[in-house]
């Protein structure tokens, strides 16, 4: 318990410092699993979209621009801080309320409060297995029925898996950033309870990073 939370201590200020080094470090454009969640949210009728992990906000800025309500956490203030300064300058401001979240800790949202989830690369970081299954709990409780929920992870077919400084539960470090890479089993267990409408495999990046866009739905 005592290594999970260190590690978890080192990525908080790890990703604080990246910020604050390099504003924007993603750029302005939403990236490709923000395009089709909006497309999916849209077609289901969502209207509050909640994003995990919006970090400065690309995603999270472009959903509201496509006119959806945006909930947007991080655990770092800085990339929050660059998400609002965003919103405003875009007029969006109004559509776009932010949280320092870490998702290792209950949402600070009621039951059935949101229609849809959208966490890019968020799950796949320094959680244990146990954290993930926890964390994916929560977005299940704020979710209201029907709800969907789509996230992206890096998983086993990496490059980078099994290389790195291995931290134990599928988690290897490069450059600073911890990875929990995902095997298949562990996206069929979190999708225990739910309809598990997509896994579909894309590649991003230079390296290229190798990830699974997972699409998964409440029940009514």
């Amino acid at each position: 318990m005592a290594d999970e939370q260190e590690l978890a201590e080192i990525q908080r200020r790890h990703w604080q410092d990246t910020y604050t080094a390099h504003p924007g470090m993603y750029g302005e454009q939403p990236s490709a699993p923000a395009v089709h969640a909006a497309g999916v949210f849209r077609a289901a009728g969502a209207r509050d979209v909640l994003e995990l992990g919006a970090g400065h906000g690309r995603d999270a800025l472009y959903f509201a621009r496509e006119n959806f309500t945006v909930q947007a956490t991080d655990f770092s203030a800085t990339g929050l801080e660059q998400l609002r300064g965003a919103a405003r300058t875009q007029g969006t401001a109004g559509q776009v309320t932010t949280a320092v979240h870490d998702v290792r800790d209950p949402l600070p949202l009621p039951d059935a409060s949101v229609d849809a989830v959208f966490a890019h690369m968020l799950l796949c970081m320094a959680l244990s297995t146990k954290e993930i299954h926890t964390a994916v709990a929560e977005i299940r409780r704020v979710l209201r029925p029907g709800g969907t929920f789509v996230y992206t992870v890096r998983h086993t077919g990496d490059a980078h898996y099994g290389t790195g400084t291995a931290h134990g539960d599928n988690i290897y470090e490069h450059g600073g950033f911890a990875v929990h890479f995902f095997d298949r089993a562990l996206v069929d267990a979190l999708a225990d309870g739910w309809t598990l409408n997509e896994v579909h495999a894309f590649e991003e990046g230079d390296l290229p990073r190798r990830l699974w866009r997972i699409t998964q739905t409440l029940p009514r």
